[in-house]
């Protein structure tokens, strides 16, 4: 009787199973050695329907593949030619965005570009260099809701009024304390320094004329007489005389040094010694006394704008 035996032979662990069926008459000769079965169950070279000469492994022979470069990992088409559904340079299966809209840039992986970070890419943003936070449209456009030149979601203040001045957060620009001054007193003492007997300015004396000249020259319709104060030492009519000479040379000072500062607005008037704010007795007192003052002479006139001048106006 004849016996069939079946023989696995494992050619590597978990590539190949090889089995073979023969039939024995009893004895331990084989006889009818046939039926050679073989699974190959791994990829090539194992498999028995890999693509022989295939250079770039797309599955495509390179008799038939007509994009023989292809990078791995893409998909392809029966050409052998990458597929790049959303057309933005990037194959299908090498691009992680795949439904990247039409006429975005995109970088190597086939996501979008967004080089200002607003939500909009780039190719698609109109407004390529928004800065960052700033609230914009879908054209990456910024918008400005109180059109004070800062944009919203960068606007700290905003709704801010078209009249003021803004700094780069949104929010109006205060008046400096000299310009709060002229508001609140409508008049201003400086301690302006000159040689001795002289109407000559000081050049220690120049940053606290340019306080002066910052208010009056971003307030071009201000009236202001300039006034001249001595202390009481010398002649009297010596004292007027370089009183007003003094006031003189502050108007000559401002006008040179700030084109917006009208002329005509600005009057002198010498006081000499005859009003005097401390004692002329001491030498403190008398210093005190040698003062140029600057007083608003149309308060009057300015009507709103004395009363709501707490910041700059735009375009100050």
């Amino acid at each position: 009787m004849k016996t069939f035996v079946l023989v696995a032979t494992f050619l590597a662990p978990g590539l190949a199973v090889c089995s073979t069926a023969f039939a024995t008459n009893g004895s331990t000769d084989r006889q009818n050695t046939s039926n050679i079965i073989c699974d190959l169950t791994r990829p090539w070279p194992w498999r028995h329907d890999h693509v022989v000469n295939d250079t770039d492994g797309d599955g495509v022979t390179d008799a038939l593949d007509k994009c023989p470069g292809t990078p791995r990992g893409a998909a392809v088409d029966v050409s052998g030619c990458p597929s790049d559904a959303d057309r933005d340079g990037v194959a299908d299966g090498l691009d992680r965005c795949a439904d990247t809209p039409a006429g975005a840039r995109v970088d190597a992986s086939g996501c979008p570009k967004d080089s200002d970070r607003d939500g909009v890419s780039d190719g698609l943003d109109r407004c390529p260099d928004t800065p960052r936070r700033a609230t914009v449209n879908a054209a990456g456009c910024p918008s400005d809701a109180d059109k004070d030149g800062v944009f919203d979601g960068v606007d700290k203040c905003p709704e801010t009024s078209a009249e003021w001045a803004v700094d780069d957060e949104g929010c109006p620009i205060p008046v400096s304390e000299t310009y709060q001054q002229f508001l609140d007193e409508k008049s201003v003492s400086m301690d302006i320094q000159f040689e001795s007997g002289k109407a000559d300015i000081l050049p220690v004396s120049e940053a606290t004329l340019r306080r002066v000249g910052e208010v009056l020259a971003d307030w071009p319709d201000a009236k202001v007489e300039i006034g001249g104060h001595t202390d009481s030492q010398g002649a009297e009519k010596f004292n007027s005389d370089l009183s007003k000479r003094r006031a003189e040379s502050v108007k000559s000072w401002l006008t040179s040094n700030y084109s917006d500062i009208k002329p005509r607005h600005l009057s002198t008037k010498g006081f000499g010694e005859s009003k005097p704010v401390a004692s002329n007795d001491t030498a403190e007192g008398r210093a005190q006394n040698r003062r140029v003052t600057f007083t608003l002479m149309n308060a009057g006139d300015l009507g709103k704008d004395i009363e709501t001048r707490r910041y700059k106006k735009r375009g100050e």
